[in-house]
């Protein structure tokens, strides 16, 4: 067998849920020891339609979807306030792979997010406390400063999940699996909500 043929992603390859297709790609990059795996392109767009993109971390993946958390007067919340839709974009280079994600997002639940907070470090905690988030800052001491008064404030005590802040769920719509080939012909095979009663996904191969 060919090295081409080795990369290929055929359809008979697929598991039918892509949740379950995702984290054995997932899997596969964690095994590999791909620096940060999680690493996720998140795009979101204003109401008049200006995109904006940067790069977050996923923390949570099931069949209700894909999880990122994020103060929620940053950028991007305010964005997906207004437009409650997003994309993100997963690339494992060392694999030859990507997986795009489209879907609707809504916040998760607040006890979701406070159980979650508890699982940081008390740096990042402190950190999401003191910082607000997209907010034009005078000086980088202004940061510090915050910081500096509250580790003197919760020196001896938990530190509080911050209001402004918690975690989005996007629940995909569309997952398209990507596999580089030789000469650019590489494979794209995506999954699509079937519409009306149908349920279920169907699979569908894309040109390259």
């Amino acid at each position: 067998m060919g090295r081409d043929e080795k990369l290929a992603l055929l359809e008979a390859d697929l598991d039918p849920d892509p949740v379950a297709q995702f984290r054995r790609w997932f899997a596969d990059a964690a095994e590999a020891e791909l620096r940060l795996p999680e690493t996720m392109i998140l795009a979101t767009a204003s109401a008049d339609g200006a995109p904006s993109a940067r790069t977050v971390l996923l923390k949570g993946v099931d069949a209700r979807g894909f999880v990122f958390f994020t103060n929620y007067t940053s950028r991007k919340a305010r964005e997906l306030a207004e437009n409650p839709r997003a994309s993100l974009v997963f690339l494992w280079d060392a694999l030859g792979r990507q997986v795009r994600v489209e879907g609707a997002v809504r916040r998760v639940p607040v006890d979701e997010s406070e159980a979650y907070f508890r699982t940081r470090p008390r740096g990042s905690q402190i950190g999401a406390l003191a910082s607000p988030q997209s907010a034009v800052l005078s000086t980088r001491e202004e940061l510090e400063q915050r910081v500096a008064e509250l580790e003197s404030e919760y020196e001896d005590r938990e530190v509080p999940t911050p209001t402004s802040w918690g975690g989005f769920r996007l629940t995909p719509e569309t997952i398209e699996f990507w596999q580089h080939r030789e000469s650019r012909l590489h494979d794209r095979l995506r999954y699509r909500q079937r519409a009306g009663n149908e349920g279920g996904w169907l699979i569908e191969r894309l040109a390259p």
